[in-house]
């Protein structure tokens, strides 16, 4: 039943309760938003799927291991946006170069690091077991330090760990604290 009682004549679909209309819209959920994390995730999940059904012969799931993560890796290089100068580069080891060069451009370390943070979690997420899991390779990480350092070089511009923060806790030696209580328990039993 169609209704033009508003003011601007947009018709107005009004439903009736108890007809099936209303009831398909109650039972009908929508989707919760997904962060933008959650998003990326998704989509990296699904491209790794894709490179993994591309390949010759394709390659299932569950025999997929650290060399096909390894080789995705070195695959993404091509649609990568960060210029990663070779060793007989002018610009070499120049945080700013003067001019353009013919290096090649690559996956930015930071992106590949996120990139293999997300997949990890997908592959358990999916059901694979984290023992089997190919992202969590020692190869891995191996192989991400050695682009972040090449990357570091290439752009004279040496990586540095952040270094966590230490907890400064005050003792407090007046009154008799309770390191005091224990050498004096001590003396007292005579050990």
């Amino acid at each position: 039943m169609l209704s033009n009682n508003n003011n601007n004549n947009d018709p107005e679909v009004v439903v009736r309760e108890g007809s099936s209309a209303n009831s398909n819209n109650n039972n009908q959920q929508q989707p919760a938003q997904l962060s933008r994390y959650e998003s990326q995730k998704r989509r990296d999940w699904n491209t790794f799927g894709q490179y993994l059904r591309n390949q010759r012969p394709p390659v299932a799931l569950p025999h997929c291991n650290y060399t096909h993560v390894l080789d995705f890796m070195r695959y993404l290089d091509q649609f990568g946006k960060t210029k990663v100068h070779i060793q007989g580069c002018v610009f070499f080891g120049q945080p700013e170069p003067s001019g353009p060069c013919t290096c090649p451009l690559r996956q930015a370390w930071g992106s590949l690091d996120a990139l293999v943070g997300r997949l990890r979690a997908a592959y358990e997420e999916n059901g694979c077991a984290p023992e089997t899991n190919p992202f969590a390779n020692g190869a891995i990480r191996v192989y991400l330090r050695e682009v972040r350092d090449l990357q570091a070089k290439a752009r004279g511009i040496p990586y540095k760990k952040k270094k966590k923060k230490r907890k400064v806790v005050m003792v407090n030696d007046q009154g008799g604290g309770s390191s005091n209580n224990f050498h004096n328990q001590m003396e007292s039993s005579g050990i």
